[in-house]
């Protein structure tokens, strides 16, 4: 998927515009070249299937946990059915083939592709949902799941999962199936992700006399001061002001600090904790070459690959963009896990999930069609079995040699996933907060004040919000 983080930048700012529009009305990495239109891979009548509490009654037997008796789940369409699938991938060969193939398996389901570039995918679905018109399935950015399920404009799948003989809550990597839940119920099932890594210039190290990557904080800012140097324009590490909280997530985890209280009715993010990760974070930026400060992280790839930057945190979508588009420097980087707080391991996690509109008329055969793509052969085929390196949710995957054996890159990028932090604040009162804290680290990376300040003004916006 190109531009995997370029897009979760934007579909972060169009969340805030997503929980806006939801509480006004009451309701609930692909390429974008052929956004807008609409792809039937074949043609057939629509009709109504029955609605999820009605489904499979009648069904007995099946595979499911040990030692209980489960149905054989979700029967097929006895007559054709279309269901609408909005997304951004539509298009792409691979989502292509996995179609062709749950077409073949379940011929009374047809899926009417409705494509929709990446950054406009939140904004779209919300104002067909305020105006009674959603698709029956939607793919969407992990973190918007818990946004719509509060406004009731998803369906629960908890009646499906305990139902399906194919994939169960307990699959997925808890960090990712806690994207996907609201209120002890999964309104979602994760499809593809990443978690967030340190890739570095070996070339840069070996030249700097640095045997290792850095596995502590201290060792990750001494390595950053003895590989900066700005007379060759060379930079120790590089920092985004435009994507500041997200790329800090794992310094407030790993320091021991929090967000948000997990019921989110407090503000801890003005915490001793979280301002000491702060202050770190911001430091880096005198490691950090100014021609990329306010670039995003997959504009920054340049400084990577040019040898500018010797340090770069990313998610593992880099490796893909880089065995893409730099392949003559691929014996001058590798990866490793992002050094350790006082709180241990941390890495921030993203991705994307499967939902079911509330509204969906052919709930069944929606399911039928989340159900078939989230199987352990279509999701391997959707992640790593592709030129492209993202990473499978289901940890049967994620923890598969299969996995390493395809892409050995990942290898390390699956195992931080145990350490994934999903910093979710849900709360509608807090709509503001993600951008709020983003504009407030991006002041301070630029010297405007300093980072007590920012979570301080932060702080004082999110409790103000909260009270009223």
């Amino acid at each position: 998927m190109k531009k995997l983080m370029a897009r979760r930048t934007c579909v972060a700012v169009a969340a805030t515009a997503v929980l806006a529009l939801l509480a006004s009305c009451g309701s609930g990495g692909g390429s974008s070249d052929d956004a807008g239109n609409e792809t039937t891979a074949s043609p057939t009548t629509p009709a109504s299937s029955p609605t999820p509490s009605d489904a499979g009654k009648a069904d007995t037997g099946g595979s499911g946990d040990k030692g209980a008796s489960k149905p054989a789940g979700v029967p097929d369409p006895s007559s054709p059915v279309t269901i609408t699938f909005e997304s951004w991938v539509g298009n792409q060969k691979g989502m292509k083939t996995l179609y062709k193939k749950f077409h073949a398996k379940h011929p009374n389901i047809t899926v009417k592709f409705q494509n929709v570039p990446a950054e406009q995918s939140g904004q779209k679905l919300t104002t067909e949902i305020a105006g009674g018109n959603p698709p029956d399935v939607a793919y969407i950015d992990a973190s918007a799941v818990n946004e719509f399920a509060t406004r009731k404009a998803l369906l629960n799948l908890d009646d499906y999962l305990s139902r399906s003989t194919i994939v169960n809550a307990d699959d997925f990597v808890p960090a990712f199936k806690q994207f996907t839940a609201y209120d002890n119920s999964m309104y979602g099932l994760p499809f593809d992700g990443e978690s967030t890594g340190l890739f570095y210039r070996t070339d840069l190290f070996k030249a700097a006399g640095i045997a290792s990557p850095p596995k502590t904080w201290a060792e990750f800012e001494a390595d950053a001061k003895k590989l900066t140097k700005p007379d060759a324009k060379q930079y120790g590490f590089q920092v985004f002001a435009p994507e500041a909280a997200y790329y800090w997530y794992p310094w407030l985890y790993q320091a021991g600090g929090k967000v948000i209280s997990d019921d989110q009715s407090k503000v801890l993010i003005d915490s001793a904790a979280a301002k000491k990760a702060a202050q770190f974070y911001v430091n880096l930026a005198k490691y950090s070459s100014k021609d990329y400060l306010n670039s995003n992280s997959y504009d920054g790839r340049v400084g990577f690959a040019q040898g500018q930057i010797a340090m770069y945190v990313a998610g593992a979508w880099f490796a893909g963009t880089l065995n893409d588009e730099y392949p003559k420097i691929k014996d001058k980087w590798a990866v490793a896990p992002l050094p350790k707080g006082s709180a241990g391991c941390a890495t921030t996690i993203a991705g994307d999930a499967l939902v079911i509109l509330a509204k969906s008329k052919n709930a069944d055969a929606a399911w039928k069609w989340i159900e078939f793509l989230t199987s352990k052969p279509s999701m391997a085929a959707w992640t790593y079995k592709t030129e492209g390196t993202l990473l499978p949710p289901r940890k049967d995957l994620a923890s598969s040699p299969d996995l390493v054996k395809a892409k050995p890159v990942l290898s390390m990028f699956a195992d931080q996933m145990k350490c994934g932090v999903t910093a979710q604040v849900t709360n509608p009162k807090l709509s503001e907060f993600g951008d709020h804290l983003n504009t407030e680290l991006g002041k301070a990376i630029y010297g405007d004040e300093t980072a007590s300040q920012a979570l301080d003004n932060v702080a004082e916006q999110a409790r103000q919000a909260l009270s009223r």
